[in-house]
């Protein structure tokens, strides 16, 4: 199992984030999570992208003697970090001779060092949309619309909108239109659960599990997760960066997935993980611990905005950080 990466030289004075890329995680088993899209009546059919394969490879190397054929199988391993000064500010200069590689403490051969800053990017954005988030979710949709401006380069760069409470739904599928990434984004809205007086008051008989009544009152952020991660990014190209960036208050109470399993299916998917910890104090705040494990697994980082400013600081951290990656194998 690969334990750790280290930097060496004066270069690197402070962290570094990695993102393993596995390939021998199984398959996995069919589950009725699936984001509907927006324009979809609740009877449309669905069809499952085929999934890319993860990136880690097999490869067989044949060598031949007269008659003798030699089969020799070797496993490459991607591996995607960041480097960080003690200032935070991202080191872009590291050269191959900087890095080391330890597998169980023993070095490892470096095939590969690249700096990925110019991938064409694929973003999956992420929005909670249950009764948490009822204040905050026009600040949080004003700051993904700024994101998207200043980010997303029509000719390379794509994104998908997904909402979500006890489901998930398609807002908008991988485009690279950015007029309809903002059309998307502002389609998405608070889903009160039955019985909703407003001020976080529910008035009337509990809703019957299982109902829309109850989805809709609901959070299922590691369903939303896994099915962003097998069915919307799965349908993107090998070369691309893929990246959720999900915005919530990290309470998940009726997801059919673990929280593990949203974290695997995301690692399978080479997908990092920014969580965006916003939520309304009156509901409890935010679970910070939740969303640091579900992002820093996957690569990523969890950022917790106080204010406006502080969220809109949050979306210029994420895109710096897609354009400052390093790809070691």
């Amino acid at each position: 199992m690969l334990t750790a990466l280290l930097l060496s030289g004066s270069a690197l004075t402070g962290g570094v984030r990695a993102q393993q890329q596995q390939q021998q995680t199984p398959p996995a088993t069919p589950d009725r999570t699936r984001p509907r899209r927006a324009a979809d009546s609740p009877t449309s059919s669905q069809q499952t992208p085929q999934q890319q394969p993860a990136s880690k490879d097999d490869d067989a190397v044949t060598l031949q003697d007269d008659d003798d054929v030699v089969r020799v199988a070797t496993d490459l391993t991607n591996i995607l970090f960041t480097a960080v000064d003690k200032q935070k500010r991202f080191i872009t200069t590291l050269k191959r001779e900087d890095v080391r590689v330890l597998e169980d403490g023993q070095p490892q051969e470096v095939f590969t060092f690249q700096r990925q800053t110019d991938l064409p990017l694929s973003l999956a954005i992420v929005i909670d949309t249950s009764i948490s988030e009822e204040r905050t979710l026009p600040i949080e949709k004003a700051a993904a619309s700024a994101f998207v401006d200043s980010v997303i380069r029509p000719d390379k760069d794509e994104v998908a909108v997904i909402s979500f409470t006890g489901d998930s739904t398609l807002e908008q599928g991988l485009t690279s239109n950015v007029s309809r990434v903002r059309r998307a984004i502002s389609r998405v809205e608070f889903v009160p659960p039955s019985g909703y007086i407003g001020g976080g008051q529910v008035a009337g008989t509990p809703p019957i599990s299982g109902t829309d009544q109850s989805t809709a009152g609901s959070t299922a952020i590691w369903d939303a997760i896994w099915v962003t991660s097998d069915e919307v990014l799965t349908q993107t190209s090998d070369k691309t960066r893929r990246a959720i960036i999900l915005l919530t208050d990290g309470e998940d109470s009726s997801s059919r997935k673990k929280m593990q399993e949203a974290i695997d299916r995301a690692v399978k998917a080479d997908a990092v993980i920014y969580s965006i910890g916003i939520g309304d104090e009156y509901y409890g705040g935010v679970n910070e611990g939740v969303l640091k494990k579900v992002s820093e697994r996957t690569g990523g980082r969890a950022f917790f905005p106080r204010d406006e400013q502080d969220l809109r600081a949050a979306f210029g951290q994420i895109q710096e950080e897609l354009r400052s990656q390093y790809l070691v194998a």
